[in-house]
């Protein structure tokens, strides 16, 4: 069976490949979750300051090498770099899962951030040789949906695994596999060159003003939707809901980001150029919602489904504007800089949640929220003015 690209077929297992891709990335630092509360037992000697470090390493090991992926691209062979990347990461779980320290695991831990750096850039880079247009932007989307559908089914399993002994948390960590078995199948399909009249020939070089933007743009919406990762528990826990509550409405939230991926194409034909307005309007709501002074079961959910389909709506048309903003070979090297600041707003979202609450010197738990839904709105308010002329915000054409 072949699937069309815009720029010729390719077979369905050489599409299957580049999904696989998407559902590896999303992986790094997932089987720490379920078992940050046992740690202490696990390891009763273990510090604070190697604790945060076996969350942070993989996120600060992708950051580099994501970007030196994406420089290795120019010229490199990226079925190659797939391989390493996958060999890479897969060892290192293998070794989480016969690791007896918790040193071994922060430097297992940083090996996968190696592999998952190399990783990352390919998972969207492939799509964007392989497809062009309107195909491309729907195979981006799926992309997206296929990651954080990854991340909700993986999160549940590794829960039920680490119950069962904690080392099987890190058995997710072995999916590398699947597409190290499905790469010769890619390089069986070559991509075809970038049709003539393609966006991306628009460009002799990489439009740096529009990266730039779209980097910026990238980390504010990032920024504010981990408000909801990382603050929806202390909003449980304090209005004296259900200790599940938390888990399910961060896995709505993750579902409602996948969600948009599949009918992208459609919302954008949809919506236009006020794709973006519309998709911070709905997720200024969201994040509204959320921050209300006597959140319930409900009201936390629905703020969540509704911060997640604004976010899910707009995460992949920044990867296909990074990518139509250079030139053929240097798009995954623009994806590469684009992409790293979703790490770095990972990184750095605990800290400015932080400062904004000593700024306001207030400990309450919706403070964060109402902070996030401020400038979400600012945002969106920015982009109204702005959308009918601005590449980022709005129109690419």
């Amino acid at each position: 069976m072949n699937i069309n690209t815009g720029k010729g077929t390719i077979h369905a297992t050489a599409l299957v490949a580049i999904w696989s891709i998407s559902a590896v990335v999303s992986l790094p630092g997932l089987a720490i979750s379920p078992i940050l509360e046992k740690l202490d037992t696990i390891f009763p000697t273990a510090s604070q300051l190697e604790v945060e470090m076996l969350e942070s390493l993989p996120s600060l090991m992708i950051i580099p090498f994501m970007l030196l992926a994406g420089r290795w691209s120019m010229r490199g062979n990226k079925i190659a770099m797939l391989t390493l990347g996958c060999a890479i990461f897969l060892l290192s779980g293998l070794g989480s899962l016969l690791a007896r320290s918790l040193m071994e695991l922060i430097l297992l831990g940083a090996l996968m951030g190696i592999g998952a750096g190399i990783i990352i850039p390919l998972s969207t880079g492939f799509i964007v040789d392989y497809f062009t247009g309107d195909i491309r932007l729907r195979q981006l989307g799926i992309s997206s949906a296929i990651n954080n559908l990854t991340l909700v089914l993986a999160t549940v399993l590794t829960g039920y695994l680490a119950d069962i002994e904690w080392h099987f948390a890190f058995a997710v960590y072995l999916l590398p596999a699947v597409t190290l078995i499905l790469i010769p199948a890619l390089s069986h399909s070559k991509p075809m060159p970038e049709p003539e009249e393609g966006a991306q020939h628009r460009q002799k070089r990489m439009n740096l003003g529009v990266i730039i933007g779209l980097m910026l743009f990238y980390f504010v919406i990032t920024y504010c939707s981990l408000v909801v990762t990382f603050n929806t528990s202390y909003l449980a826990v304090g209005n004296d809901m259900h200790s599940s509550t938390a888990g399910i409405v961060i896995s709505l939230f993750f579902i409602a980001i996948m969600a948009p991926g599949f009918i992208l194409g459609d919302i954008v034909r949809l919506l236009g150029n006020k794709v973006n307005l519309c998709s911070l309007v709905v997720m200024a709501i969201g994040l509204g919602i959320m921050s209300l002074s006597r959140p319930t079961e409900i009201t936390l959910s629905l703020g969540a489904i509704l911060s997640g389909l604004g976010y899910g709506v707009m995460q992949p048309i920044i990867y296909d504007k990074a990518a139509t903003n250079a030139p053929p070979h240097l798009a995954t090297l623009a994806l590469s800089i684009v992409m790293a600041v979703n790490y770095l707003a990972i990184l750095v979202s605990p800290f400015i949640i932080d400062i904004i609450g000593r700024i306001f010197d207030s400990e309450s738990h919706t403070l964060a929220f109402t902070a996030n839904a401020i400038i979400t709105l600012t945002l969106a308010v920015v982009t109204a003015l702005l959308y009918r002329s601005n590449r980022v915000l709005g129109s690419d054409d």
